[in-house]
């Protein structure tokens, strides 16, 4: 995976509640085991019509919006537990996501594969929403290392949590067998000294 420490970007704003994992990707593109091009299909039925042309009223089909984080209605993930909403919305390119709530299934997928969830409180996420639908050049900073997210122009700075674990894995890119692969001489090692 790539690593993940600090972040400068804009947002794309989804201000729509119980955004499922279907909603983010149908399940007639989960034929595919590859992680790549799912982006192509990312809220495919919110931004195509049937016959495959752009909707541009939705909000990915408008020039305007753009960047790394995506800042996201509450109970974000809901749904089914597939992995390829994940791989959906990494392969798209959003690195970050912003809510009130997530579903916690998703919250696992989104960090076991290099997407960071941060949770919000209702009010900060709806200042967030507002500022970025008004100014689409919004900035905001992302700081993994001490756990901030930053919207300078709007004077707002909060922490946010993670599992120490899940946080050292997006700071070096691994993944679970990364992080096994890591520790492969102390594990060597540990069997040497176990060893008859």
């Amino acid at each position: 995976m790539k690593k993940l420490n600090k972040i400068e970007s804009s947002a794309v704003p989804l201000p729509i509640e119980n955004v499922d994992t279907d909603q983010i990707i149908p399940a007639r593109f989960l034929k595919a085991t590859d992680r790549e091009g799912f982006g192509e299909n990312l809220f495919r039925d919110w931004r195509f019509k049937a016959d495959g042309t752009p909707l541009p009223d939705f909000v990915l089909n408008q020039e305007t919006y753009s960047g790394e984080i995506l800042l996201a209605g509450t109970n974000f993930g809901c749904g089914s537990s597939r992995e390829h909403a994940a791989w959906a919305l990494a392969d798209y390119g959003f690195r970050v996501i912003v809510s009130s709530y997530f579903a916690d299934i998703f919250r696992g997928n989104a960090l076991n594969n290099g997407i960071l969830p941060i949770q919000v409180e209702e009010e900060i996420l709806q200042k967030l929403l507002a500022a970025t639908s008004n100014n689409p050049q919004t900035s905001f900073r992302v700081n993994l290392e001490e756990q901030v997210l930053e919207a300078p122009e709007l004077g707002i700075k909060v922490d946010f949590a993670i599992d120490d674990y899940k946080k050292m894995c997006l700071l070096n890119g691994y993944d679970d067998i990364d992080f096994l692969l890591s520790k492969k001489d102390e594990i060597q090692a540990f069997e040497k000294s176990r060893s008859h």
